[in-house]
């Protein structure tokens, strides 16, 4: 069953290349991108650098795409 407090939209700011910026994303995906950076022992920050560094599309997106790659097991590189 979903928390519907999963799916509350969550607004952080981060800095990226220097630039303070906003993300707005899903409780449940910045909960997930939390853990993923612990596992690899980084910040989240660093994190969203990265994949800020190799997207295309929006900030946003990227990291929702890139915490479902990890989680079905497809090795997503941020």
């Amino acid at each position: 069953m979903i928390d519907p407090a999963d799916t509350v939209l969550r607004k952080h700011s981060v800095v990226i290349a220097g630039h303070r910026t906003s993300v707005s994303m899903e409780t449940a995906f910045w909960e997930a991108l939390r853990v993923i950076a612990e596992a690899e022992g980084r910040s989240v920050s660093a994190l969203i650098a990265d994949i800020d560094r190799k997207r295309t599309g929006n900030l946003s997106g990227a990291i929702r795409v890139f915490v479902l790659r990890r989680y079905q097991g497809v090795e997503a590189e941020p």
